[in-house]
């Protein structure tokens, strides 16, 4: 499956092309606008494009028109966190393909992928729920969770909410030279060198939400 990442949140976009790589996909590009998108889709063939619904300009439902008119063999999920029922008959209406709730696990929103991939008109019912109903944690993320303390999962969700360390520091209340040790000690059990990677490894195993900062492993 080749797939197109559309996403304003880098680090979420940057760990959904990861999982796909991992997974044997072929990701031909990522982009952080519907902007950026359109030339992605129209120089590489893809065919499937996944996409955030909201944008800092508005929805992307506005665009599906240009999007559709440069890639019309690809098919368009749209990742939402809450589906709402004029949202899903406009996006139908508007030539979508799936909706993917935008909380759940990596490998469920791939499971969505595949389907679309494979010529089905897919809604994802969590997303109709808005409460994520495969969130619970699998036992690969228990037992990679287990290794943290409950300091260390903080500054986790933390820098997967973009934290600096300094405002790390400040709203944890310890000194700067304290944060940068928990920060230190995440990358190390996570056996990662910067903070990034380490917010893009624990996506991958479903401790948190990049969306959110929220930590999902119990």
């Amino acid at each position: 499956m080749r797939v197109i990442i559309c996403d304003d949140h880098a680090v979420f976009a940057d760990s959904l092309s990861l999982v796909l790589s991992d997974a044997g996909h072929v990701v031909v590009g990522v982009a952080y606008s519907p902007a950026d998108a359109l030339p992605l889709l129209g120089g590489r063939e893809a065919d499937v494009c996944l996409i955030d619904l909201h944008f800092p300009a508005g929805t992307v439902l506005e665009w599906m028109p240009r999007l559709r008119s440069v890639a019309p063999r690809t098919r368009f999920v749209v990742l939402t966190g809450f589906l709402e029922r004029a949202v899903l008959e406009a996006g139908l209406a508007a030539g979508v393909s799936g909706f993917a709730y935008k909380g759940q696990q990596a490998g469920d929103v791939l499971a969505v992928l595949g389907r679309v991939a494979a010529g089905e008109v897919v809604v994802d019912q969590a997303a109709r729920r808005g409460d994520g109903g495969s969130l619970r944690p699998r036992s690969q993320a228990q037992r990679f969770a287990r290794f943290l303390t409950p300091r260390e999962r903080e500054v986790l969700t933390r820098l997967a909410r973009g934290e600096s360390t300094q405002a790390l520091a400040k709203a944890m209340g310890v000194t700067r030279s304290t944060a940068r040790s928990h920060v230190q000690s995440v990358l190390s059990k996570l056996g990662v060198h910067s903070q990034r990677e380490a917010v893009i490894e624990a996506a991958r195993h479903g401790l948190v939400s990049v969306e959110t900062g929220e930590w999902l492993a119990g």
